[in-house]
């Protein structure tokens, strides 16, 4: 949706090793939030929409007040186009790669995720409906990061076969970096209100070093405590995201 407002319905990440790194991002959110009203303000087409994220082996995000505009960019021609965009999500659970365990329970969140995509897009329009392609890249950046320290611990007694678990974990945020792909179907209704359905495949991960120590042991064998070092744990920003979304604009 070129020029077009939207705001999402979805939940994320984002995680800052001091208060004053969390205080300066907060306020270049703030700035680029702004930045981004200003541009839509200018658009020829203001949409609202309702987005949601399932990410991999994580929580369905939760519908807390974010923002985002999308589809903001160019044509290039008439049957190609570049877009990009920003948004707030709010995730509910994320998980984690590269760790000396698996586990399919989320072991991050609830936290925030500012999201930036980088996308070119094929347009095919129709006299009933327009379809678009879209592909390309994207970089978010998590804040408000969490530990959820109950789903470690109980990675780690399954990872030991302990009888129990209690973990103490530091982490640095990193931003991260991925590709995404997906499709977009719109339907106008009458000349200025339109339809539109969004499906993007999303696949990318932040570094995200993790220390600290952990204790726990079985009833036969008594704890024992070891130290923790995974500096190449890393955020699983894999999902699919969906959204539904109204455009007004001044007709095709």
């Amino acid at each position: 949706m070129k020029g077009i407002a939207n705001v999402f319905i979805n939940g994320n990440f984002l995680v800052l090793t001091s208060r004053h790194k969390e205080f300066a991002m907060k306020k270049i959110v703030l700035v680029a939030l702004l930045s981004f009203t200003a541009l839509i303000t200018k658009s020829q087409d203001v949409g609202l929409s309702f987005s949601y994220f399932i990410p991999r082996n994580g929580y369905f995000s939760t519908p807390i007040s974010p923002f985002s505009f999308r589809g903001l960019g160019v044509s290039l021609n008439r049957f190609v186009a570049l877009e990009t965009g920003i948004s707030l999500y709010r995730m509910s659970g994320m998980n984690m790669l590269d760790l000396p365990f698996e586990t399919k329970d989320p072991l991050l969140g609830p936290n925030f995720t500012l999201f930036v995509p980088a996308e070119l897009v094929l347009e095919f329009k129709g006299k009933q409906a327009d379809f678009d392609i879209k592909g390309g890249g994207f970089a978010f950046y998590g804040f408000d990061q969490k530990l959820n320290l109950g789903n470690f611990d109980r990675a780690i007694r399954l990872h030991e076969s302990w009888d129990v678990a209690n973990s103490d974990l530091n982490f640095e945020n990193n931003p991260g970096f991925g590709f995404l792909a997906g499709v977009e179907f719109t339907v106008p209704v009458t000349r200025q209100f339109s339809l539109s359905l969004e499906i993007n495949y999303l696949m990318g991960t932040a570094k995200f070093p993790l220390s600290g120590s952990y204790t726990g042991g079985t009833t036969v064998n008594g704890l024992e405590t070891i130290e923790v070092d995974y500096k190449d744990a890393k955020v699983d920003f894999t999902g699919l995201e969906f959204s539904i979304g109204v455009t007004f604009g001044s007709g095709r």
